[in-house]
């Protein structure tokens, strides 16, 4: 872990473990901690460590915000969990008013957070930009600041909490934070790396977290252990879904919920019931979808989260059961919840661009193809091309357009096979072109060609459990 010695990571993990059981604010404990996590997990930046470093939750940060814009004598503002996330992981940067109150909630100064800026011919560092509540400051983010990883990069994640571990056995903060830092990473990251490979880096990490949630330190650290572990069963349990498992999905699913339970997350137990939904819907199961959709919605945490549930889990069921009317109203009431709530980026956030794939796959149930061809392109048009998001998309449109223009549904299909790597086409897309090439009955060049190409795809996992790539 860089220049860190080992009996100064045990002192600040002894640190944190007072300030955290005391409540303490000590400055430069935490900022020892920041230290640490940053040389363990270079990809967290410096406004998420500091947070990590005070156990905060980005709930706990926005209510802090909030509180003190109330000391203040000023009204909240609108600070969401989505925007601090956006923040935290370089997308965006806060205005001059809420980079303030970040160094105020958290005892940190600008520099620290790296939220200030040098002004061009001085070598003072100044403030973002006053650009009003939340607004992004005049300057743009530094180079670097985005999240990148490299085939290389994701399982040195893993390898820096393994490292965590191996220091501090029966787990502490520092493991905590680095075991948040690696789900957040690695939902951030989904879309880049190939299902099969992702699994295998997730089940890596969580592997770390057996030894320590075996024997831990105290109850509050069991907490945040199983916390962890549960998010990446979640994962493990989407992954395998994405994979073509869908009985390893449904297990890994079930502890994820079993572990949210027992830790007191809501969301992520929510979250994992709509996970359930959609295996449930994949194996046309929709009375169980929906009762899984029922009971994310009970648990939901958030606008944002009810909105993805009901566009994700309950309208699904309902268009493929033909409920049009349930269908409708449900679609209607995501979307006036996604207009307010805004999005949140990562597996387990929620955005248009996901809105709208869902919507055109409801809108095809119910036989509404011109409204799902219009929902598919307006999703294509907010999706990273290449993504799978993208060839989701796409191949959505295919569908939708496949009786009427069957040419150009053939050519958009092969675009997506010839510009998706086969080790990335998640098993949902290849359901998709598998229902298109049914669907095409004219004899033409582009039609034949894609026939032949989804025939000779290879399994997503052969039967010697290989990956296609």
């Amino acid at each position: 872990m860089g220049s860190v010695t080992r009996a100064r990571r045990i002192q600040i993990i002894r640190e944190a473990a007072q300030i955290r059981r005391c409540g303490q604010r000590d400055g430069h404990a935490v900022e020892r901690i920041v230290t640490v996590l940053r040389h363990s997990v270079p990809e967290v930046t410096a406004l998420e460590s500091w947070r990590l470093a005070l156990g905060w939750t980005r709930h706990e940060t926005v209510t802090a915000v909030g509180q003190l814009y109330r000391q203040d004598g000023l009204h909240p503002p609108g600070l969401s969990e989505a925007m601090l996330c956006r923040w935290e992981h370089g997308e965006e940067r806060p205005g001059a008013e809420y980079a303030e109150a970040l160094t105020r909630v958290y005892g940190a100064t600008l520099r620290q957070l790296e939220l200030a800026r040098r002004c061009a011919g001085c070598d003072w560092a100044c403030p973002p930009g006053d650009s009003g509540y939340g607004a992004l400051g005049s300057t743009a983010p530094s180079p670097g600041a985005a999240a990148v990883t490299t085939a290389q990069g994701l399982p040195a994640v893993a390898e820096s909490l393994q490292l965590a571990v191996a220091d501090a056995p029966r787990g502490g903060p520092a493991v905590v934070a680095i075991a948040q830092a690696a789900v957040d990473h690695y939902s951030l990251e989904y879309s880049r790396h190939a299902p099969e490979s992702l699994f295998t880096e997730v089940r890596r990490a969580r592997h770390s977290l057996a030894g320590p949630l075996a024997n831990p330190d105290d109850e509050q650290l069991a907490t945040e252990l199983r916390r962890a572990a549960g998010w990446m069963s979640a994962l493990m349990g989407n992954l395998a879904h994405h994979l073509g498992d869908p009985t390893g999905a449904r297990v890994h699913l079930c502890l994820a919920a079993a572990l949210g339970d027992h830790c007191g997350d809501a969301r992520l137990v929510a979250w994992t019931h709509g996970a359930l939904a959609m295996t449930a819907n994949a194996a046309r199961e929709h009375l169980a979808a929906l009762d899984h959709a029922e009971a994310g919605l009970a648990r939901a945490t958030s606008p944002l989260q009810r909105a993805q549930l009901m566009g994700w889990a309950k309208l699904p069921a309902l268009a493929q059961m033909g409920r049009a009317d349930a269908a409708r109203a449900t679609l209607n009431e995501a979307d006036a919840l996604l207009e307010t709530a805004g999005d949140e980026p990562g597996r387990f956030g929620y955005d248009r661009a996901e809105h709208l794939l869902h919507t055109a796959e409801a809108q095809m149930a119910l036989g509404h193809l011109h409204h799902a061809a219009a929902a598919a392109e307006e999703s294509i048009g907010l999706k990273q091309q290449e993504s799978p998001g993208w060839a989701a998309a796409v191949l959505n449109l295919c569908l939708a357009e496949a009786v009427r223009e069957p040419g150009d549904a053939a050519g958009r299909a092969l675009e997506v096979l010839d510009r998706v790597p086969v080790s990335h086409l998640r098993i949902t897309s290849r359901t998709r072109l598998r229902r298109l090439e049914q669907t095409l009955s004219a004899d033409t060049e582009a039609v034949r060609d894609l026939r032949e190409r989804v025939r000779a795809l290879p399994a997503p996992v052969d039967v010697h459990g290989r990956a296609a790539g």
